[in-house]
């Protein structure tokens, strides 16, 4: 992923939604952690790593724009850091103009340095998110069935996860909250961990150079997909060298297949992170969330 691009002209976007809210993910120990000396850094650059207490970041909506929906941004980063200025931040902004709640996830990345099983801590943090969210609904003034998730390259991956993994917990949840997201968003996505698709670094850093065929297809999320798998909202550039355009269209089949709403829009040109590069990507989304009725026509 381009980190210089990353921190591109959005950076300085100038939107008036602020944050309202930095919630702690979890309210006691964080589970499948262990102690480490590793430290978080990179705020300032608005690229972070190092993340061993994740938290969700809430941007609310103008009172008179609140649609009732909300929307867990996932950003990406390879599983290596997390870009959360540039696919953080600024879309947060973005939704909550549009009268969308935001809640920015800051999730801790695989690393057997900071966890017993690296595979599943994001995936944790995804679930914690969503159940989180759903639970304190009627505080945030959301509606607890309008509650989606938005994820960009292993972000994207990470929220297929979360969309096509959501009938086992990987964290408690004793009061049995529904971990589905209502809706899918995911821009540029990794989709797959198979090596005729994947993105080297993300596959890497997830499950290993050498993961076992069970792992390879349990988070290949293509091989993952269900008739209950929620609607899904794809876009993609054509001529993306990181992120082959394949794991949205092999996607998209699956979900089409299964008969799950799905809708795709792949730009002839864009490359990797074109949403730097491309401003009006959203007016389209926007458009589907409205038809969809999540948010205000």
């Amino acid at each position: 992923m381009a980190l210089a691009a990353l921190s591109g002209w959005l950076f300085a976007s100038s939107f008036t939604a602020n944050a309202q809210e930095i919630i702690a993910l979890y309210a006691g120990t964080v589970p499948n952690s262990k102690a480490s000396d590793v430290q978080e850094s990179g705020a300032d650059k608005g690229v972070i790593k190092g993340i061993t207490k994740p938290t969700l970041e809430y941007f609310k909506p103008a009172p008179d724009k609140a649609s009732g929906a909300a929307v867990i941004i996932i950003p990406g980063g390879g599983y290596g850091v997390v870009v959360y200025q540039g696919e953080g931040i600024n879309m947060a902004k973005a939704l909550a103009e549009q009268g969308i709640a935001a809640f920015i996830l800051k999730y801790r990345l695989p690393s057997d340095a900071i966890m017993p099983d690296k595979k599943i801590g994001p995936l944790q943090d995804a679930q914690q998110a969503i159940k989180l969210v759903r639970e304190g609904a009627a505080k945030w003034g959301i509606d607890a069935n309008k509650i989606g998730v938005m994820g960009f390259s292993a972000g994207g991956h990470l929220a297929s996860t979360a969309a096509t993994h959501f009938e086992k917990a990987y964290v408690d949840n004793a009061s049995n909250t529904s971990l589905r997201p209502d809706f899918q968003i995911l821009i540029y996505p990794v989709i797959s961990m198979r090596d005729s698709l994947t993105h080297g670094g993300s596959h890497d850093a997830l499950l290993g150079k050498n993961p076992s065929q069970q792992d390879l297809d349990l988070f290949s999320n293509e091989l993952q997909v269900r008739a209950n798998t929620p609607p899904t909202y794809l876009t993609h550039a054509a001529d993306d060298k990181l992120v082959d355009v394949d794991n949205s269209i092999i996607y998209f089949e699956k979900l089409r297949h299964l008969k799950v709403p799905v809708e795709m829009h792949i730009y002839p040109k864009g490359d990797h992170g074109f949403i730097f590069r491309h401003p009006g990507w959203m007016e389209p989304l926007f458009d589907w969330m409205k038809i969809n009725q999540w948010i205000k026509p």
